[in-house]
């Protein structure tokens, strides 16, 4: 590993029963020294230290395990970045990857870098003319592509896309009948050319790997884009290294130790871990076969750590609770007594308040009874630390999983600070907070409640943006966006964006996100949307869970065929509004809801009403579905909407439909 090791036993006894694990970890001197390298500098360093002893990736494809060690890892990476050489890369020109979780993600980004080119990730979910936008706004001179689909989506667009010299797709399924098209390479052949040049010129690629340095950027990330366009931040090798360096001190993580990658390689989350953290400490890079099998390929791996978005938790707490409520008397009965149990332990914890003996035992019972073998079907018995960041989420969702025994934390984090930087410490946990920064990481609240961040993770700017970067970065210091305070504790909580904050009629003022995530922890409720700003009362949009909701009417023998019909049965419509009330209960009255409409059709990504991230772009829904938002503050009972449904071929459909206006008593 690089430079020295050090062996110690870190204290990551927790409410599973889990025994104390001693973490290989590198020691203070050899983390220092990290951000003295670049991404593919570090790669040569482990390839050198580790060779072929040690598992860098697996990936699992058939039911089978595949894995590569760092020597392979090493030589796959070489391989592209002479392959993309013998295309005519340059240093300092853009490159664009349409990716899955698959190792050639790695392999493509490391091996751009290495000739000194800037890498941006793209969401495979995207639509032609999202990914023209994308790959126009860096002028991509090359573009790795997935598969047939993603190359398709090229195909349409490609007389917006003169700049692109080459499109190389990993997936040959499907393109036999492409083979004739000059445009068009396979991930293979680039392989092939890569082989050749370095038979030809030996020394080429650590030649050009020894030319980077640390404050070079590596890679652009577009951000959510949920209050205008996305901007593009740049993010230098030495960012993420930092970054890495202070999750590699603080996180139960050592080497060796397995990560998943489950989050698009264009969010931050997975760029900080699969660019930064497992490369910088030597841990295991594990791709799963689907996102349908990530919870049997949990199981299998036992992966340490894992960092995912609030959607992920609050669907497992749907699916679980759902699961519950479909068991029998006894499970649904010893399943109250448990959850009670360590319900009343997470608060005392909370707290800070001393957990009593027999309550210790009565939990240890509980979770040998229920918890252990709950969180092993799930696929989560093995994980010493979950963390959960990119929106706001429930703390009873916290509190759920906390009760259950998973070790789950709230963080916070942007792309332009490079990543999470304020995590909650193990012993410390919250349930409001976001936790306190991570070492060498400032954080202060400005005059008008706005965070602040200093730090050597910080991103230098926007991509050829000079006017938005001057905005957030200023003497330093970030300019999240996001209006928070701290406590007494020195935990942070944030409120929610700062320009996202509502002040109703009477001068109230409230955060959707709060309202938002306490509805989402309703199984029977996927995503909700908060208005109320200069209006005397709240209302909200909500979508419905299909899945959940479905299998309830089921039960009860409700008919129904498609998502808008089983959104209009009165049935499903006092189910919501129950779950609405309850959260009534636990809100101020200034904050209580008191109109919903169950929205006709689910918020999607495709029509641009959602992030390709998850997160709602509020102020589009509001110009999309003004009408109705005016109907719940007048004295309709019902509304006549046609609406339009845009389809991934890009074909427009149309729904004509009546939706209710419900009020919560």
């Amino acid at each position: 590993m690089l430079a020295a090791k050090k062996n110690f036993q870190l204290s990551i006894e927790n409410r599973k029963g889990l025994s104390l694990k001693k973490i290989e970890r590198l020691d203070e001197h050899t983390l220092s020294s990290l951000t003295n390298y670049t991404l593919p500098q570090l790669l040569a360093k482990q390839a050198h230290e580790l060779g072929s002893q040690s598992t860098a990736i697996r990936e699992k494809n058939f039911g089978i395990w595949q894995t590569y060690n760092w020597n392979d890892y090493l030589q796959y990476a070489k391989k592209v970045a002479l392959g993309l050489a013998t295309l005519g890369l340059k240093r300092g020109e853009n490159i664009g990857i349409i990716t899955n979780n698959h190792p050639e993600w790695l392999f493509t980004e490391l091996g751009a870098h290495a000739l000194g080119a800037i890498t941006l990730n793209l969401f495979t979910s995207a639509v032609a003319k999202e990914l023209a936008f994308g790959l126009s706004r860096v002028q991509a001179t090359l573009v790795i592509a997935e598969d047939q689909e993603q190359v398709d989506k090229l195909l349409e667009v490609r007389e917006e896309l003169p700049f692109v010299r080459k499109v190389i797709y990993i997936d040959p399924t499907g393109m036999r009948t492409y083979n004739n098209d000059p445009w068009l390479m396979s991930f293979k052949d680039l392989l092939e050319l890569g082989a050749d040049l370095d038979r030809r010129e030996p020394n080429l690629f650590a030649d050009e790997v020894s030319k980077g340095k640390p404050d070079e950027v590596a890679l652009m990330i577009m951000t959510s884009g949920t209050t205008g366009l996305p901007k593009l931040a740049m993010i230098t090798h030495e960012n993420f290294i930092e970054m890495a360096r202070k999750w590699l001190e603080t996180a139960p993580i050592g080497i060796g130790d397995n990560w998943i990658s489950i989050t698009p390689p264009a969010w931050i989350v997975d760029q900080m871990w699969g660019m930064g953290i497992t490369l910088s400490g030597g841990m295991v890079m594990n791709f799963p076969e689907t996102l349908e099998t990530a919870v049997e390929d949990f199981r299998e791996i036992g992966p340490t750590v894992i960092v995912t978005a609030s959607r992920f938790w609050e669907e497992l707490a749907s699916k679980i609770r759902v699961k519950i409520s479909d068991s029998g008397f006894i499970k649904r009965f010893l399943f109250r007594i448990c959850m009670r149990i360590g319900g009343i332990v997470v608060d005392r914890e909370s707290q800070k308040k001393e957990v009593p003996p027999y309550l210790k035992s009565l939990y240890w019972m509980a979770s040998h009874i229920m918890f252990r073998p709950l969180m092993d079907r799930v696929g989560c018995l093995q994980f010493r630390g979950a963390y959960t960041g990119g929106h706001p989420i429930s703390p009873d969702v916290i509190r759920f999983f906390r009760a259950n025994g998973l070790n789950l934390k709230q963080c916070y984090g942007l792309t332009e600070a490079g990543g999470i930087f304020q995590v909650q410490p193990d012993d410390e946990v919250k349930l409001e907070t976001v936790g306190v920064p991570l070492p060498r990481t400032e954080v202060k609240i400005g005059e008008d409640q706005e965070v602040l961040v200093f730090s050597k993770s910080n991103f230098p700017g926007y991509y050829r943006d000079e006017d938005e970067t001057a905005k957030v970065l200023r003497d330093g210091w970030l300019h999240t966006g996001d209006a928070g305070y701290i406590d007494e504790d020195g935990h942070l909580l944030i409120i929610g964006r700062k320009e996202e904050i509502m002040r109703t009629r009477d001068g109230e003022a409230f955060s959707p996100d709060f309202i938002e995530t306490r509805l989402k922890f309703s199984p029977y409720i996927k995503e909700t949307v908060i208005f109320g700003e200069g209006q005397p009362y709240i209302t909200a949009f909500i979508n419905i869970d299909f899945g959940n909701v479905g299998s309830w009417a089921e039960e009860r023998k409700i008919p129904y065929t498609t998502y808008t019909d089983l959104s209009q049965q009165p049935q499903v419509e006092n189910l919501i509004s129950g779950e609405v009330q309850q959260v009534n209960t636990q809100l101020p009255d200034p904050m209580k809801m008191r109109k919903i409409i169950l929205l006709y059709k689910l918020l999607d990504a495709d029509d641009e009403e959602l992030t390709r991230t998850g997160k709602v772009r509020r102020k589009f829904v509001f110009q999309q579905y003004k009408n109705l938002i005016d109907a719940m503050y007048s004295d309709k009972r019902e509304l006549a909407v046609t609406g339009q449904v845009k389809y991934r071929d890009g074909h427009v459909g149309t729904i004509e439909t009546t939706v209710k206006i419900l009020s919560i008593e």
